[in-house]
C-alpha cells in the first residue's frame, strides 16, 4: 500500500487576529492562567509607544511587567543570554514578545535557552527543540515575518559569524495577537522588505518538498494578497486596507512556511545578513529571482501556479511562457520598491566569502528543500550573479 504524505502541523493554542486586538492581551494571559510577563522589545518601540499600547492594558487589568528592551536587528547569542538573565533574576511565568522578527525570534530563544542547557548553537536545525520554556505570547508590530505563527527562530552567533535556524515545539508560540494597528508607523523599507520576505516563505513553501494541501492553501491565499497591496502600502503607510492585507498574508505565509519550510532563497539569505547585516527581507528580494529562475524546471507547473494567482500570467499562457513571467514580474516588483543590488550599498564580494556562505546555506538545510537541489558550486554562482546584479 502506498503511503500517504503526511502533513505534520504545528501552531499556537491561541490565535486572535484584526485591528485592535492587542487591547486584549490581559484577557488572554487571564485565559491562559498567566499573570507575570517578561516583555522582550528593542527601544525604537518603546519609542513609538507600542511598548506602553501593551502596558497600558496590563496595568489595567492589574498585571506585573517587566521590560527587556535590548533586543538587536538580527538578534544574537548574547542578546538571548542578556535576556535570559533578566528572565532568571525575575518572578516570571511566561515572555511577551512585542515587535518585528528580531524580539519575536529573541523571546522564543530566551524560553527555550531557560530550561535546555548549553549554547543557542547546539540547538541548530535539524536539531529539534521540543523542551519548552515558558509560555510565550508574540504580538507582531510588522507584517513579514510570520514568526507569530511559525516553529522557528533565527539567532546570530557572534563568534561565526552565522545564522542559526533553530526549530521545534519550544519555538512555537502560545498565543499569537496580530494587530495591523502596529504597522502604520513602518516606514517604505521597513514595509517593502517585510512584504516580500512574506512573499518568499509563501512561494518557498509552495514549491518546497515538504509542501502539502494544508500548506499549499496558505500559501496561494497570501501571494496574491502581498503583490495586490505592498506598493499602497509603501506609498501610503496609514492605508487600513493595505495593511490590514499585508498583515493576514504575512500570518498565512508564516503558517506555510512553518509547516512546509523555507527553501534556497531562505538558506542563502542568511549568510548575507550574518556577514554583511544587511536586512533579512532586503536580502531574500536581492536573491529570490535568481533563486526561481535557477529552481523552475524542476517545479514549471507550480511556479507557474505562483504566476497565475498573482495575475502575472493566465491559463492562455503555458507553463514555460507563465514562469518567463514570473521571473520579469519579480524583477519589476523590486524595481518598484527600490530594491538595491549588493553592489549599490558597497558590500564586496569574493570568492572566498560566496564559497563561506554557500557552505553555511547547505549546512542550514533549507536548500535540500528546494526543487532543484544546488550543489555547493552553484549556490557560489549565484551569489556571484546576484552581486553582479
Amino acid at each position: 500500500m502506498q503511503i500517504e504524505q503526511i502533513a505534520r502541523i504545528q501552531s499556537p493554542r491561541v490565535i486572535r487576529i484584526g485591528g485592535g486586538v492587542a487591547q486584549e492581551i490581559g484577557e488572554v494571559l487571564e485565559q491562559l492562567g498567566l499573570s507575570r510577563p517578561l516583555i522582550v522589545t528593542d527601544q525604537k518601540l518603546v519609542q513609538l509607544g507600542h511598548v506602553q499600547t501593551v502596558t497600558d492594558v496590563l496595568e489595567a487589568s492589574k498585571i506585573v511587567w517587566s521590560v527587556f528592551d535590548e533586543v538587536i536587528e538580527d538578534p544574537t547569542d548574547d542578546c538571548v543570554k542578556a535576556g535570559l538573565t533578566v528572565l532568571r533574576n525575575g518572578n516570571f511565568d511566561c515572555i511577551i514578545g512585542l515587535g518585528g522578527g528580531s524580539p519575536m525570534d529573541t523571546a522564543k530563544a530566551i524560553s527555550f535557552m531557560s530550561v535546555n542547557r548549553g549554547h543557542v548553537r547546539d540547538y541548530r536545525a535539524p536539531h529539534q527543540i521540543d523542551r519548552c520554556g515558558p509560555p510565550v505570547i508574540l504580538v507582531p508590530t510588522t507584517g513579514g515575518t510570520g514568526s507569530e505563527l511559525t516553529r522557528w527562530c533565527v539567532i546570530t552567533d557572534t563568534q561565526k559569524p552565522e545564522k542559526y535556524n533553530l526549530s521545534g515545539l519550544a519555538c512555537v508560540a502560545t498565543a499569537a495577537l496580530i494587530d495591523w494597528t502596529f504597522t502604520t508607523t513602518k516606514p517604505w523599507r521597513i514595509t517593502a522588505d517585510t512584504a516580500v520576505d512574506s512573499l518568499t516563505h509563501a512561494i518557498e513553501a509552495y514549491v518546497s518538498r515538504k509542501a502539502s494541501p494544508y500548506t499549499d492553501a496558505f500559501a496561494l491565499a497570501a501571494m496574491p494578497a502581498i503583490t495586490k497591496h505592498v506598493l499602497t502600502a509603501c506609498k501610503e503607510p496609514k492605508n487600513a486596507a493595505a495593511r490590514q492585507s499585508l498583515m493576514l498574508a504575512a500570518s498565512q505565509a508564516g503558517m506555510a512556511f512553518s509547516n512546509a519550510s523555507v527553501a534556497l532563497v531562505h538558506g542563502m539569505s542568511r549568510p548575507i545578513g550574518a556577514h554583511f547585516h544587511v536586512a533579512h527581507g532586503l536580502s531574500n528580494a536581492m536573491i529570490l529571482p535568481h533563486v526561481t529562475k535557477f529552481s523552475i524546471d524542476t517545479s514549471e507547473a507550480r511556479y507557474a501556479k505562483c504566476a497565475r494567482v498573482m495575475d502575472w500570467a493566465d491559463e492562455h499562457d503555458s507553463n514555460a511562457s507563465a514562469c518567463e513571467k514570473l521571473v520579469e514580474n519579480l524583477r519589476i516588483l523590486n524595481s518598484d520598491l527600490k530594491v538595491p543590488s549588493p553592489r549599490s550599498l558597497g558590500l564586496v564580494g569574493d570568492a572566498n566569502i560566496f564559497d563561506l556562505m554557500a557552505s553555511q546555506a547547505i549546512a542550514s538545510g533549507s536548500p535540500q528543500n528546494n526543487p532543484r537541489i544546488p550543489t555547493q558550486a552553484e549556490i557560489m554562482r549565484l551569489y556571484h550573479d546576484i552581486w553582479l546584479d
